[in-house]
């Protein structure tokens, strides 16, 4: 039985405080004030150590953007539109969109942002193998023409500068491209140069102070990877850390609670169900799963209440969705009795071994066998990619990429997805997908995105169980963090320790 936060013995804290005892050690000299008198240097906790080397053809570009050392062309604002950032306005004429390059920004390693430049990164990435899941289902070439980026895709596409902003397309130095895999390091042009990284315990930032935005407030930050969750919050608690990304639920209600934000995410937890082979081919065994969930339940034994129950796949920081949704014809459910099945998820979020844990009895209790197989994330993924499991739980961000919910449907839903755990190939849902990607922004698109929501719920593919909301840890002194529900940024330009 999980204990409850407030009573976890003191032996779990002091062995999680160890865990952390010298963890931002060596960074304890450039931790203080600079001798310019700027903020101290930000040391930063986070989750997930890098997966791909820091590469931002992989989901590692999302530490790279929250670390603001790689940028890309476009922003987006709260509400999902396109902002300039290295890019500062752009035109569509059919299926081209031409780019404005900003003059003055240089690559930490000195050398100038051009056209050319920007080309060069787009063309790595869209012709990477995979390719960054942003352009999942789109064919895009980009060249220089007159100082310019002209952006051609193979069908007109509406959202171009919505993908352009993933952290997944950031522009970096030709020193990045040299070798077989892309190496951020000198290479960007936020506010922060990436300047050293040790595999996957740390990495370290020294401010830009040639960026084009304006001199960082912080003169640097000293990353830790501390996957265990919490570790992390202990971090927070000794005063080891300045910010701490991803504080489980069951340390939120032991730590200083002035000290911790609670931000509701796009980022839903969802049982995925093998369509492909095994028990859950039977659209009917999936109808009865789907019936053995008892979400509230999770949501108030595993999140302590600090989440959302789902009746979709997207929540309510996407407050349309709710109002535009219908009722979804189901199969009827079967008869589970006996049939065996395997749960796979992964550590690195604290949580989810729990509801795992909770989904076992819940469909024992249905009638099904159920087992459990939980590892590092690094360790399952692509054993869940492949199909190896009857189902998988996952806690995945619905808008990460490009704001816009379609390429999540498509990359999770889509029969040549890259990210369907589910193995689903069924054509009324890649017809609602099509349509959902060609719409144009606005009402058109958000009605055509909730019929693709829905036609994927048909299915029973996905059992969507609760929204989960972000608790992030800011010590004290820490001024100016970003508290981004798509997990963007973290340590900006205006960030700082006093």
């Amino acid at each position: 039985m999980r204990l409850p936060a407030r009573l976890l013995p003191v032996a779990a804290v002091t062995a999680a405080s160890a865990l952390l005892t010298g963890c931002f050690a060596g960074a304890e000299s450039s931790a203080g004030p600079s001798a310019n008198g700027d903020g101290k240097r930000v040391r930063l906790a986070m989750m997930q150590p890098p997966r791909s080397g820091l590469s931002p053809l992989s989901d590692d570009a999302f530490k790279l953007s929250r670390w603001s050392t790689a940028e890309t062309l476009v922003k987006l604002d709260a509400d999902g539109d396109a902002r300039p950032a290295l890019a500062t306005k752009w035109e569509q004429s059919g299926r081209s969109w031409t780019f404005e390059i900003r003059d003055g920004v240089t690559f930490h390693d000195g050398s100038e942002l051009t056209a050319e430049a920007v080309v060069r990164s787009l063309t790595r990435a869209a012709t990477a193998s995979p390719k960054p899941r942003i352009l999942d289902g789109v064919e895009l070439t980009a060249k220089a023409e007159d100082g310019r980026v002209v952006v051609t895709t193979a069908a007109e596409d509406p959202l171009v500068p919505q993908r352009l902003s993933s952290p997944q397309l950031a522009v970096l130095a030709a020193r990045a491209y040299a070798g077989k895999t892309v190496n951020p390091v000198g290479a960007g042009t936020g506010p922060f140069e990436l300047t050293k990284v040790n595999g996957t315990s740390s990495a370290t930032l020294d401010r830009y102070d040639g960026y084009w935005g304006g001199r960082a407030k912080s003169p640097g930050i000293d990353v830790k990877f501390v996957p265990d969750g919490t570790a992390r919050a202990a971090a927070l608690r000794s005063g080891e850390a300045d910010i701490v990304e991803a504080v489980p639920v069951s340390q939120a209600a032991v730590l200083d609670q002035d000290l911790i934000t609670e931000v509701p995410m796009p980022r839903t937890n969802t049982l995925y169900l093998n369509t492909e082979k095994g028990v859950f081919k039977d659209a009917g065994l999936r109808a009865a799963a789907r019936e053995a969930v008892d979400a509230q339940s999770i949501v108030e034994g595993v999140y302590e209440g600090r989440a959302d129950v789902a009746e979709g796949l997207l929540g309510p920081a996407l407050p349309w969705a709710a109002g535009l949704r219908s009722p979804v014809r189901r199969a009827e459910p079967g008869d589970p009795s006996g049939r065996s099945v395997t749960i796979g998820t992964f550590t690195d979020r604290a949580e989810l071994p729990e509801v795992a844990a909770a989904l076992q009895q819940q469909l024992q209790k249905a009638g099904f066998r159920v087992k459990l197989e939980i590892r590092e994330y690094a360790t399952i993924e692509s054993d869940a990619l492949a199909g190896e499991f009857d189902a998988f739980v996952l806690s995945r961000a619905t808008v990460l990429d490009s704001g816009d919910p379609a390429a999540y449907l498509y990359s999770d839903f889509g029969s040549d997805g890259s990210f369907n755990i589910s193995q689903l190939a069924e054509k009324s849902v890649d017809a609602a997908l099509d349509k959902a990607s060609g719409a144009k922004a606005g009402a058109a698109r958000r009605k055509a995105v909730i019929e693709a929501e829905a036609a994927v719920l048909a299915t029973d593919a996905a059992v969507p169980m609760l929204h989960e909301r972000v608790i992030q840890g800011d010590a004290a002194g820490v001024t100016g963090a970003a508290h981004d529900p798509r997990e963007r940024e973290l340590v900006t330009a205006a960030t700082y320790v006093k």
